[in-house]
């Protein structure tokens, strides 16, 4: 009988080319730091000093640089073939739906609404799908629009089916007219029905307001007089699919508001979807849970069946213990002015993480096993280091684990025992007392969540630490790509939510680093591959890398005030080596972005933004987390405000340029304006010195060298040059201006 055909394909991405210039990038390296080692040898007083401090961080580049070739060296891809599914239709397992919602005016219900009806109409089993929203806001609003969006999904989800519709989202499909078939008139009518219908849906979710029909609506009772910060557990089944109706042609759908009290620690999105995993365990135990964020729409009506190649296109299960999609931008400014695309590192290190024990975990658009979220270790590894043998956890120790509820104690029995086909609940209702009692604050006292069961906590990105324990316990994960592009999100725009975000991430990840969850004795002590932990320290390491490059930047600067130089002079032996590292790199960095068909502008914007990153929101996430350790403050999850403009389907926005840099009083931005004020006035002072002649050793003092770097700096900030005349939102504020002038005028006395 002749084997079925493969479901994926791992092929492997060739980059000779790019391995050469890896090696010739690292030879000028070591070279410079060689030069540095021996010209050290000679020299004395503060320009010594220079030489050493410039030494120290020069290795720290090199590190990154040998970090970063471990992990782009072998990149793969996975192709995909969901039509070979076919001739395996009764093997497809259920799959539960995470949707993630915090705050109804950063995340406005109606952004979360077109995510979920994209979910609903996805070309996959309608029983064997269920999609839970988690409102961590507890907004009787956002209750109001999912149940309207329900209601919606009896015109939608059919609609979708019956014409092949591409783009699920409605707010995307309705953005344009349909291809005019005049012989289709009937389609016409029901198109113009349907977007009519949805038109009303927006309308009745933008125009109400909460005080309305709290009290009046008996549905939403249970909102009355709830705090957002202290209310009890409040759990609905929008529409159960479950009770006979699968006619009906979509996925059930459950609102799930978790317990808040000021009496215990919520542990963030992390907490949230520990709650979700458990509801949705006493619900409908899919074996795989697929999560999203809620401004991530579902942008391939297949992606379900493509995650299913991976996870059931392998001869053993451990190379697909979760499988994640890139995140791209639908709204997405031309050019990334802000940065925030990271299309570029998906594409380089993302294919080179896969290559090795696999991708990341990204928070979003990625399919767990449960089991592994369960902290279930593979059934068959090759990895050399012992562990106990697998066997049937008693029930003492699933409770132990899983806390005291039978019902979930069950759940999970079943998803360890390995069963990925199991039998749904009869009447979802029927379990909502069970679900609420699992969604109370003090479940997880004395039990295993959040540290060897579920979503991690101790770090604001939960997602790179729960991919991190997973990898450890010895799965492997598969980058998922699909044409087109399996989910598309909302980017942040302007310089407040940009900055805010890389802030939350860096916060996050020192975290991790400061933590015994880090990727190095994950590795000593557990099954996280050793090319895979210095992968992950690429991505752990931003915000360390802000205290090594703020100080690189601070050194041209203090070279022409206090009439040093800290690289080598045109005249001196290795003065080609700085510029040759300058010149090579960046068209490295160039070509990487022409390899990804990104424009020379794209490239700049990324240059640019990279320095600002650095200096301002991970330089704040490494002061943030130091503050933290020392117990004198506190890690506060930021939520990134999400743009509901574009959902009107005509690109408009509120801003004259949203390309352009905006500013408010955050404190995020005192460091990179005091540094582009000291380079602006270092390079006054040094060419003021230079035309009077006033260098006192003339053989001692700065050269080109030290003008070009403060150049450069004043170039990539020069958003923030342009801040300190713009007005409104474009200008700097005088109290983000005063207080960066303070510590300009302090370095200018330390120069002295």
């Amino acid at each position: 009988m002749a084997s079925a055909k493969k479901l994926q394909e791992r092929v492997p991405i060739h980059r000779t080319a790019w391995k050469l210039a890896d090696l010739v990038v690292l030879s000028l390296l070591l070279a410079l730091l060689a030069h540095r080692a021996t010209s050290l040898l000679g020299g004395a007083g503060a320009a010594r000093r220079c030489w050493l401090l410039a030494l120290v961080c020069e290795a720290w580049f090199t590190l990154l640089w040998l970090l970063n070739m471990n992990c782009k060296w072998n990149p793969v891809r996975f192709e995909t073939y969901p039509d070979r599914l076919s001739e395996r239709a009764d093997e497809l397992p259920a799959v539960d739906v995470f949707v993630t919602t915090a705050d109804p005016e950063l995340e406005p219900p109606v952004v979360t609404v077109n995510t979920v009806l994209s979910l609903l109409a996805l070309d996959y089993p309608a029983s064997k799908l269920a999609c839970y929203v988690s409102d961590d806001g507890c907004s009787p609003l956002t209750c109001y629009a999912l149940r309207e969006a329900a209601a919606f999904a009896k015109l939608w989800v059919p609609f979708c089916r019956r014409h092949g519709v591409g783009v699920r989202a409605p707010f995307v499909y309705f953005s344009s007219d349909p291809e005019p078939l005049m012989a289709d008139q009937e389609f016409f009518r029901e198109w113009k029905f349907i977007k009519s219908e949805y038109e009303k849906l927006v309308g009745r979710i933008e125009n109400s307001e909460e005080s309305s029909f709290v009290q009046s609506d008996q549905e939403l009772v249970d909102f009355f007089g709830a705090d957002r910060r202290n209310h009890p557990a409040i759990i609905k089944v929008l529409w159960d699919n479950s009770k006979g109706k699968t006619e009906e042609g979509f996925p059930s759908l459950i609102y799930v508001s978790r317990e808040k009290s000021p009496k215990f620690h919520h542990h963030f999105k992390a907490g949230a979807m520990n709650v979700l995993t458990r509801v949705s365990a006493v619900l409908t135990n899919a074996p795989i849970m697929l999560n999203v964020d809620c401004d991530m729409f579902a942008n391939n009506p297949q992606v379900i069946l493509h995650a299913m190649c991976l996870l059931l296109g392998f001869d053993d299960e451990v190379h697909s213990g979760f499988v994640q999609a890139p995140q791209i931008f639908y709204d997405a400014l031309q050019d990334d002015p802000f940065g925030n695309q990271t299309e570029v590192m998906y594409k380089k290190l993302g294919y080179g993480f896969a290559g090795l024990q696999g991708i990341y975990y990204n928070g979003t658009g990625c399919f767990h096993r449960r089991k592994v979220i369960y902290g279930v270790p593979p059934d068959c590894t090759t990895h050399v280091k012992p562990r106990r043998t697998k066997g049937s956890p008693s029930w003492e120790e699933l409770q132990a684990k899983f806390g005291s509820k039978k019902e979930l104690i069950e759940s999970a029995r079943s998803i360890i025992s390995g069963d990925m086909l199991t039998v749904p609940i009869v009447d979802l209702s029927s379990r909502i007392e069970v679900a609420n009692e699992v969604s109370v604050c003090s479940y997880e006292v004395g039990t295993c969540w959040g540290q060897e069961i579920g979503w991690v906590y101790g770090s604001t990105t939960e997602d790179i630490l729960t991919g991190q324990r997973i990898h450890a316990a010895g799965w492997k994960s598969a980058l998922m790509n699909t044409n087109p592009p399996a989910f598309l999100g909302s980017t942040p725009t302007g310089g407040p939510a940009s900055l805010t975000q890389y802030k939350r991430w860096a916060t996050g990840l020192f975290e991790i680093l400061m933590s015994r969850n880090n990727p190095i004795l994950l590795s000593i002590l557990k099954r996280l591959h050793f090319r895979q932990c210095l992968a992950y320290l690429v991505i752990d390491v931003w915000p360390l890398r802000a205290p090594f490059e703020v100080c690189y930047s601070l050194l041209g600067p203090y070279c022409l005030l206090a009439n040093h130089s800290f690289l080598p002079k045109s005249s001196e032996p290795g003065s080609s080596i700085p510029l040759a590292i300058f010149l090579i790199y960046n068209l490295y960095n160039f070509m990487e972005y022409m390899d990804c068909r990104l424009s020379a502008r794209a490239w700049w914007n990324n240059q640019r933004m990279q320095r600002i990153i650095s200096s301002s929101a991970w330089l704040l996430a490494f002061l943030t987390v130091l503050l933290k350790n020392l117990g004198l403050s506190e890690t506060v999850f930021e939520v990134t405000r999400k743009d509901k403009s574009s959902l009107n389907g005509d690109g408009s926005t509120d801003e004259a340029d949203p390309g352009r840099f905006t500013f408010d009083s955050s404190p995020v931005f005192i460091p990179a304006t005091a540094i582009a004020i000291l380079n602006i006035v270092a390079i006054a002072v040094g060419a003021w010195r230079m035309v009077a002649g006033a260098a006192e050793d003339k053989t001692g003092g700065p050269g080109v060298g030290e003008f070009v770097c403060c150049s450069w700096l004043v170039l990539c900030l020069w958003p923030f040059v342009k801040g300190l005349v713009g007005k409104g939102s474009y200008g700097i504020p005088w109290s983000v201006k005063l207080k960066a002038g303070l510590l300009v005028a302090a370095f200018v006395h330390f120069c002295r």
